[in-house]
């Protein structure tokens, strides 16, 4: 299989066949990120070749009879096909519909099995498609984009140069819903900076809840050396907020959304994992949220995000 650097996906993507359609990210000017800094080049689109040798290779997987031999001894089922695939690199959907098309037809072609293809996305990627095209994609099954839009507080899109704005995510997911794409969010507690957490939860909530996100997945902003956020806080331009006060802001965002979606913090920059449904597990994630709030409290939080940053 083709992969370079590191390969990310959202964790509940870990039994989709992943395939490597880009690398690196397009926009690669969010001031907090430094997922793609040890890339040798800004964003490269893979050959279709290697796209197609990829799929040969996991065409494979399901027919290898030692394969079958080991699951057999080892008791387990007869290894199945993939129900789904996602497409690695920052924001894949940049490309255009016909290249989409094109992965979407190999992928018919050599994973029959596979009923849904997902990959991240950027707001910016979307704007570049015609309603008629991202019909075409529905029926491709193109499906559960991944969308990290971080929050829709509009002076901190504006200053980490997120390159879109909360009236821009509103536009184009509304677009998505009414295409028949589904889709996830990610939010980034802690973006918006000391003393406005609770402020972009809320903001972000009104977006949200205009909208149909499937699932609205919070990380915690962690900041490291490398970034060019860390610049700006060394040269007191932005404060950044404390851990209590993420999860305060965590609190307002799951308080104030009434939408039905799922809501999950299972990433590695969260200390604690939380995933329920809304409205229905509101009360319990809330709880949760308090005890950590009131029995871990600032100083040991504080160790773990520090322990982040060293990894």
């Amino acid at each position: 299989m083709h992969f370079t650097g590191t390969i990310w996906r959202p964790p509940y993507e870990a039994d989709s066949l992943l395939l490597e359609a880009t690398a690196g990210c397009t926009h690669h000017r969010c001031k907090f990120c430094t997922l793609y800094d040890g890339l040798p080049f800004k964003f490269r689109m893979s050959p279709l070749e290697d796209i197609e040798r990829d799929l040969q290779e996991a065409q494979l997987w399901n027919t290898d009879p030692f394969a079958s031999m080991a699951a057999r001894l080892q008791g387990l089922s007869k290894p199945k096909g993939f129900r789904r695939a996602f497409l690695t690199g920052a924001n894949p959907f940049v490309l255009k519909a016909s290249r989409l098309l094109a992965i979407a037809g190999l992928i018919r072609e050599y994973i029959p099995t596979v009923r849904t293809i997902g990959c991240f996305a950027r707001v910016t990627d979307i704007s570049m498609k015609s309603d008629s095209e991202l019909t075409a994609l529905a029926g491709a099954g193109y499906d559960g984009l991944t969308i990290g839009i971080e929050t829709g507080d509009d002076e901190a899109l504006s200053f980490m140069n997120k390159g879109c704005s909360a009236a821009d995510i509103l536009e184009q997911c509304g677009r998505l819903d009414r295409a028949g794409i589904g889709y996830s969010f990610f939010y980034l507690a802690g973006i918006s900076g000391a003393g406005r957490g609770e402020l972009g939860a809320k903001a972000t909530a009104a977006i949200c809840n205009k909208l149909h996100p499937r699932l609205i997945g919070a990380n915690m902003l962690t900041v490291y050396p490398g970034s060019e956020l860390y610049q700006e806080i060394q040269q007191g331009r932005w404060h950044e907020a404390g851990e209590v006060e993420k999860y305060r802001e965590i609190r307002a965002l799951v308080g104030s959304l009434e939408i039905p979606t799922e809501f999950a913090a299972l990433g590695a920059s969260n200390a604690f994992q939380l995933q329920g449904s809304l409205p229905e597990d509101r009360d319990a994630l809330l709880e949760g949220i308090d005890r950590i709030i009131g029995t871990v409290g600032e100083e040991r939080l504080r160790d773990y995000r520090e322990n982040l940053r060293h990894l």
